[in-house]
């Protein structure tokens, strides 16, 4: 990765993705306009840099950070929007923030700031008009139990998906804004993309994870997001 890169946005063209859960044996299609996405996973070195804290266990800058809770993640963004000049997409409400439990938050759509992508903006995102579970050769595209040996690695060591988007698959985890099945599982929030401490089959484009919003687990990071105007 270049100096500089670690908050590259790619243009990603609008779409429809079909998203499935396995437990419930549903599939539901969404409609997706045009956003972008950022290249890469966040870095430490950004996110030490937006909040002066270092969260995960690489010595490396250039990994990406982990151990970050979904609420962390959406604080990162409000303050990296406001650092850039952008509206926040996220507005808290104080007695349900302090409760921590992902309620008491409000997206704005209308804003311009950065966020965490939808689940169904990154499935769309990660195959990138491609139709497998994966946009090439594991071995090629990520870092997985198989060839992490056991640790995170640098962003952007891996071949890039068709639309220029690195580390989709493998090396942390990425939270998304959903909220992953409330009748069973209260405000737990969806993670994609599998990690480097997970074998070649939950690395795949439709596999889906959940975690509690306040949790903070070592192969869990996410990237950045910021809707299209009109």
């Amino acid at each position: 990765m270049n100096e500089g890169a670690e908050n590259e946005m790619v243009a990603v063209p609008p779409g429809r993705v079909t998203l499935s859960d396995r437990r419930t044996e549903r599939s539901w299609p969404v409609e997706i306009a045009p956003y972008r996405l950022a290249a890469f996973q966040v870095t430490r070195t950004l996110y030490a840099q937006i909040t002066g804290e270092r969260p995960g266990t690489s010595p490396g800058d250039g990994s990406p950070v982990e151990g970050v809770s979904w609420w962390d993640a959406v604080r990162f963004c409000n303050a990296l929007s406001q650092r850039d000049g952008f509206a926040p997409a996220y507005h808290f409400d104080a007695e349900g923030d302090a409760k921590g439990e992902g309620e008491g938050i409000e997206w704005d759509p209308s804003a311009d700031g950065y966020r965490l992508p939808t689940e169904a903006e990154w499935e769309h995102a990660c195959r990138a008009g491609t139709s497998g579970p994966r946009y090439g050769p594991l071995d090629e595209i990520a870092w997985y139990r198989g060839n992490s040996h056991e640790r995170v690695h640098d962003v952007g060591g891996k071949r890039p998906n068709p639309w220029g988007l690195y580390d989709m698959l493998g090396n942390v985890w990425e939270w998304c804004w959903d909220v992953y099945d409330a009748e069973v599982y209260g405000t737990y929030r969806v993670l994609r993309g599998g990690g480097w401490f997970d074998e070649h089959w939950s690395c795949r484009a439709s596999v889906r994870r959940r975690s509690h919003p306040t949790f903070r687990v070592d192969d869990v990071g996410f990237r950045i997001a910021r809707s299209v105007g009109d």
